[in-house]
């Protein structure tokens, strides 16, 4: 037995001891790595966010800009034809409320003007439009078309943000550089320029490949997680914003086909002009 035993063992003490080898040799995993992958998702995920709010934003520009060029001329066509039939009504009845009633309608039609009518469209409450800074720098006027770019547009945009990103950014040098490529970017698909952004991912390829940030410090990990925290929270100020105002709600009746939102409500301004028109040739006996 004491034989049996001897051999038996040898066999479990080199596994074992090789086993031991083994995790030895092993290189253990870094403090920091899990960290460094919890900054990469945050990253991430911000940009895809990021990508999504200023999606909207630029819906929202369009869709206003768009309302005011399409459908200011018939909401004005509108108050023109309450101020006249409240002025017909005044004239027929003599009755003090409806003369009140009339001067009121009628002051509706000639409001103090605004900021965009001071300017003739080239200033808004923000700043310039994209059309008058395009006319000072001598670029193309190009005003978009269509309240949602193409999907193709919309698919050239979302994979530049991605690449290009200023939060992927190693130093301030590449942050700058950056900034002023996304901002490109983001002119061009406000205006739904798909072959700007061809010709804008062209050029990105060109250049230099972006450096893959790599912190070295647990701390600096510590911080770029809390300053991406505090970016999504700003964020999600300004989308809450966005959905919150007047064309934001707009824009949540039809966020398949905003462009046909437009048309409908063309088509029902035109049908209350027609019947304005109507009550109006009645009044005046024509």
């Amino acid at each position: 037995m004491p034989e049996a035993d001897g051999p038996g063992e040898r066999p479990d003490a080199r596994a074992s001891s090789g086993s031991a080898g083994q995790e030895g040799g092993a290189e253990a995993p870094r403090p920091e790595e899990r960290l460094e992958r919890a900054v990469r998702v945050a990253e991430q995920a911000l940009i895809e966010y990021e990508i999504a709010v200023e999606t909207f934003r630029i819906e929202v520009e369009n869709f206003s800009r768009l309302h005011h060029q399409k459908l200011g001329p018939m909401y004005s066509r509108l108050d023109e034809l309450d101020a006249e039939i409240a002025e017909a009504k005044a004239a027929r009845t003599g009755d003090p409320e409806d003369v009140r009633a009339a001067q009121e309608a009628r002051a509706r039609v000639m409001p103090m003007p605004g900021v965009e009518e001071l300017f003739h469209g080239w200033m808004d409450s923000e700043g310039l439009f994209p059309e008058a800074v395009a006319m000072l720098t001598e670029q193309p006027v190009r005003p978009p078309q269509r309240v949602r770019p193409s999907d193709e547009a919309r698919k050239l945009y979302r994979e530049l943000v991605r690449k290009a990103h200023p939060d992927l950014a190693q130093d301030e040098a590449e942050r700058a550089r950056r900034d002023e490529f996304i901002s490109r970017v983001n002119s061009a698909y406000g205006r739904g320029d798909e072959p700007l952004l061809r010709e804008l991912a062209e050029e990105w390829a060109a250049g230099p490949a972006p450096a893959e940030w790599r912190p070295s410090h647990s701390e600096e990990l510590y911080a770029r997680l809390e300053w991406l925290s505090q970016r999504k929270e700003l964020l999600t100020l300004v989308a809450r914003e966005l959905e919150e105002g007047a064309i934001g709600a707009m824009l949540k009746l039809a966020p398949d086909d905003p462009d046909r939102l437009l048309e409908e409500i063309a088509e029902q301004l035109l049908a209350q002009v027609e019947r304005r028109e109507a009550e109006l040739a009645e009044l005046l006996g024509r």
